[in-house]
């Protein structure tokens, strides 16, 4: 049986990966003029970069065995760790400066980052976690209800039924604190585009993705096992980004309002 608490943990879980991003949305609509189609742009990008793109170069460098066990994974751990948060900070931030330099030509103001960000953000959070906890509530629900079929499927079973419960809510937590990354990494690489002395922002938004991963890597190659440290990890590193863009993001508001006086 899986227990209750996981279940209510994983509904959590997916309200929060799929409700947080559409409520931003809808939210800051009015209050910042956001606009749909840099949404739309966000969610592309990261389906194109992240999980078409980036998925190819993980084929070919990593070269997973059929039962998805990965070598260097074992042999070679903190090249895996490098490996892994560079590639996502590269294809993803790459994503993001192609994304911007379409958008630039019709869409104006950090207003624009904005939207793209919850868009980038909300899509990876609905498919890695909302749509991931609507499938375990499921057959969690079949599993309670004594469906022989899934009762065989002890590789899905075992961790429904043993898992803390509270490992369902870290998914929701987790995503909580990446969605405040993309934002801030989509303000930050936005003025690298629409500013040309601050191109350098672009390369650092790279970087800041990659540390913001390094925790997570390190996990998946057994060099950190406690999960508390690797979420508290990537919420300080996440908070520090959005504490930096914030100051980016004020500025620019302050440039485009100057701008506007300018020409009355």
């Amino acid at each position: 049986m899986v227990p209750v608490a996981s279940i209510v943990c994983m509904a959590v879980s997916a309200v929060v990966a799929i409700g947080l991003p559409v409520g931003l949305f809808l939210g800051l609509r009015r209050t910042l003029g956001l606009r749909v189609v840099p949404m739309v742009v966000g969610v592309a990008v990261f389906i194109v970069f992240a999980l078409v793109l980036e998925s190819l170069m993980h084929q070919v460098v990593l070269r997973p065995a059929p039962d998805g066990t990965i070598a260097m994974r074992a042999t070679s751990p903190w090249l895996y760790v490098a490996y892994g948060a560079l590639a996502a900070g590269v294809f993803e931030e790459t994503g993001r400066l192609v994304g911007f330099t379409i958008l630039k030509r019709r869409f104006r103001g950090v207003r624009t980052a904005v939207s793209y960000g919850i868009g980038h953000g909300g899509v990876e959070a609905i498919i890695l976690v909302g749509i991931t906890m609507i499938s375990d509530l499921v057959i969690s629900a079949m599993i309670n209800n004594g469906s022989d079929f899934w009762l065989q499927q002890t590789a899905v079973v075992t961790p429904l039924t043993t898992e803390p419960s509270w490992m369902f809510l870290v998914a929701g937590g987790e995503r909580v604190f990446a969605i405040v990354l993309h934002l801030s990494l989509s303000i930050l690489v936005w003025m690298a585009v629409t500013h040309p002395k601050r191109r350098w922002l672009f390369p650092l938004a790279i970087l800041l993705h990659a540390v913001s991963d390094v925790p997570a890597a390190m996990m998946q190659a057994g060099l950190l096992a406690n999960v508390a440290v690797v979420e508290l990890t990537t919420a300080v590193v996440s908070l520090a980004v959005a504490a930096y863009a914030v100051m980016w993001f004020r500025r620019a508001q302050t440039e485009e309002r100057l701008a506007v006086d300018a020409t009355v």
